[in-house]
């Protein structure tokens, strides 16, 4: 993180030409001759700047079966994004290289970055309480779309699943109503140190689990509970909320904006509350 921070853009454009040098052989990259782009100019100059829609038709292909268009390896996960022009929903083509190299290389960045943070953490002596979304099969040739959080927890490594609740087969099931429960069930008998999800939908699940559990506040629930990791709206409608359900002054908040096309940013401090 400090080599991106003192060389931004070498750091860029080094991960730019790698790119370009891995799509080079496909539909795309011999349409625009990504083989022959040298520096930023060229590809800036070359490369126009496209809406979901011109890029649709590839895509409906690549849904289809259609492989090697936009990236080199097989694309069997796609992403279902809201749409913002059109109300149509979108679909984003998800690689394995973008789940390790960048949603789960973020993840974890963030994770050793909470720590720097807070030297006296004890995050992994327990779990993290992960909102997921569900995921559907396209029956046309066995590949997948759905939430991008569905997608991140079906793909992830057997080691993070360990570390967190629900488990894969609960945070997966697409009924709201029978999921609810089914998560407050699994979670209240862990010892959760983290959450993880978009705070309208984790508000529900945790207004519902202190209904159920008849606690005062989560901290009843989960006495060591240090962090929530929220993104997906603006947190500021949901903060005193919050500061109901975790009556501590250490209790911290980082947001993240990790969306359907990649892992964009998150915040480098803890947002604390104000309490009197």
């Amino acid at each position: 993180m400090e080599l991106f921070l003192k060389y931004p853009h070498e750091v860029q454009e080094e991960l730019l030409f790698n790119l370009l040098k891995s799509a080079e052989s496909t539909l795309v990259g011999k349409k625009y001759e990504f083989s022959s782009i040298k520096n930023y100019r060229t590809f800036s100059e070359r490369i126009p700047v496209s809406t979901y829609e011109d890029l649709e038709p590839l895509i409906e292909q690549t849904r289809k079966g259609a492989q090697n268009v936009f990236w080199n390896t097989p694309i069997k996960w796609f992403a279902k994004s809201s749409g913002t022009t059109n109300a149509k929903s979108k679909f984003i083509p998800v690689s394995n290289e973008t789940l390790d190299l960048c949603h789960y290389k973020a993840s974890k960045d963030l994770l050793c970055l909470y720590l720097n943070n807070n030297e006296d953490s004890q995050l992994f002596t327990g779990k993290s309480l992960r909102l997921g979304g569900s995921k559907e099969l396209y029956e046309d040739n066995n590949t997948f779309f759905g939430d991008l959080s569905a997608i991140l927890i079906d793909n992830m490594p057997i080691w993070a699943e360990f570390s967190s609740t629900p488990s894969n087969k609960v945070s997966l099931m697409g009924n709201w109503e029978t999921k609810l429960p089914a998560i407050i069930n699994e979670t209240i008998q862990e010892n959760v140190t983290s959450l993880a999800g978009v705070p309208s939908w984790m508000l529900v699940l945790l207004n519902k689990t202190l209904e159920t559990t008849g606690k005062e506040n989560l901290f009843e629930v989960w006495p060591n509970a240090e962090v929530y990791f929220h993104g997906g709206v603006n947190f500021e409608p949901y903060k005193e909320q919050y500061k109901n359900l975790f009556p501590k002054d250490n209790f911290k908040y980082y947001e993240i904006y990790n969306a359907s096309e990649g892992f964009l940013l998150y915040k480098t401090k803890t947002i604390r509350m104000n309490y009197f």
